[in-house]
């Protein structure tokens, strides 16, 4: 059956509001959907951040430093001179390490497994006068040196590292080996 032209003009404008009223619908659907999944997956994300920071308590863009006893130690895998190590914990707002216990000497003797590292005490300004890089008194702080040490063997020993057998040491601070930095958790 044919319709007159008269009244199919009539059914068209009725289709188009139609469709425009279906289009914001659709419209104000997606963006309801979108605001919802944004709830959803911030709430997800600041649990998803939490996770990270347990598993990752130093930053989770710095997995290379271990977390322990509430700092965050680095374990360098590159040889370098003793002033040398202290400017690359420095550049990283850290500090060679200040071991200030025997908890703390064990987790840095096995973390060393067997290896040389520079830790932060010195006397190369003083000869003697033994000192650590953040002022710590060492007269009065934690000590593990290896029997008869330091002894600034041929004058020339006035850096200290962990040796070994994780007894420290005075040697060259112009030797290269490895380095422990230390810095506070991330707040």
């Amino acid at each position: 059956m044919h319709m007159p032209a008269k009244t199919i003009g009539r059914y068209i404008p009725q289709w188009k509001s139609t469709s425009s009223i279906i289009y914001v619908l659709l419209a104000i659907s997606y963006l309801l959907i979108i605001v919802l999944f944004g709830l959803v997956a911030s709430q997800g994300s600041s649990k998803w951040q939490q996770q990270l920071e347990s598993m990752y308590p130093c930053g989770t863009k710095s997995r290379e430093w271990k977390h322990f006893d509430g700092a965050c130690y680095f374990f360098s895998i590159q040889q370098v001179i003793w002033h040398t190590a202290k400017s690359h914990c420095e550049e990283q707002k850290s500090e060679l390490i200040v071991i200030t216990n025997q908890y703390e000497q064990n987790f840095v003797q096995a973390e060393t497994r067997g290896q040389r590292y520079w830790i932060g005490l010195s006397d190369h300004n003083d000869e003697g006068q033994w000192r650590w890089v953040d002022s710590t008194d060492y007269r009065t702080s934690f000590k593990n040196w290896s029997e008869g040490e330091p002894n600034d063997h041929s004058s020339n020993e006035d850096c200290a590292e962990i040796s070994q057998g994780g007894k420290w040491n005075d040697i060259s601070c112009n030797t290269k080996i490895f380095y422990v930095c230390k810095k506070s958790l991330p707040s």
